[in-house]
């Protein structure tokens, strides 16, 4: 839906610093980041609500594990934003892999992610990026299933020491996919510390469109299942 007329677009920015020796007060990489977000901003008319920054994260690390972009996921799926602004691609990864998962997250959430020199990196109209989200994608679905046979293999092995193990399958065999972003939902705000209830939970992923076999929201046991698994 496009922004009516006269009306400033909404954006959120994305920052993150390799090494805790660009970090700190007298270090100017974030600041670098921020001015050049800042600077396209103002050109491109959009108005930047929050900041996200993962300060000291290597560009290898895995999107999943950087508090930042987990929070910046959390206030995209509760307010509707839909525009991320970075310096530039390197900013979610050096790695390219890794880069084209996290747009690929973004893109599944109907987000578009522009960098400091107009670049949009979401465009789908180039085959080698459509190539290479591809190639993300399939990532992606191997550590997904890398978690099922993980929890295959623990009830394996406890069947051996002649521990009766449930024949029915977890939430995380059959839904892994649900229950990484119950995981990520379930995590501390980087800001107020604080955790989501199961119910809050439950909600979130039920505007994602993930609810029970019945239709209804997952209960607060099942989350809680999901979460600790």
């Amino acid at each position: 839906m496009g922004k009516r007329s006269g009306e400033v677009a909404q954006a959120v920015a994305y920052l993150r610093t390799s090494s805790a020796a660009n970090v700190g007060i007298d270090k100017d990489s974030d600041k670098r980041q921020r001015d050049a977000i800042a600077a396209f901003a103002k050109r491109a008319g959009f108005a930047i609500v929050d900041e996200f920054y993962d300060p000291a994260v290597s560009g290898a690390d895995p999107i999943e594990t950087r508090p930042g972009f987990a929070a910046l996921l959390d206030r995209i799926e509760s307010n509707g934003v839909r525009t991320v602004l970075v310096e530039d691609a390197s900013r979610f990864a050096r790695d390219l892999v890794t880069q084209e998962l996290g747009i690929l997250a973004l893109i599944r959430r109907g987000v578009r992610v522009l960098t400091a020199s107009g670049d949009d990196l979401t465009n789908t109209d180039d085959p080698f990026k459509v190539a290479m989200r591809q190639i993300a994608g399939a990532f992606a679905q191997l550590e997904k299933a890398r978690l099922v046979g993980k929890l295959k293999a623990a009830r394996d092995r406890k069947r051996a020491t002649g521990v009766k193990v449930e024949g029915r399958k977890s939430h995380a065999e059959l839904r892994p996919d649900v229950v990484i972003s119950a995981k990520r939902l379930h995590r501390a705000s980087p800001k107020t510390g604080k955790r989501r209830s199961l119910r809050e939970i439950a909600a979130e992923l039920a505007a994602m469109g993930h609810v029970g076999s019945t239709g209804r929201p997952f209960s607060p046991s099942i989350i809680k299942a999901m979460v600790e698994a």
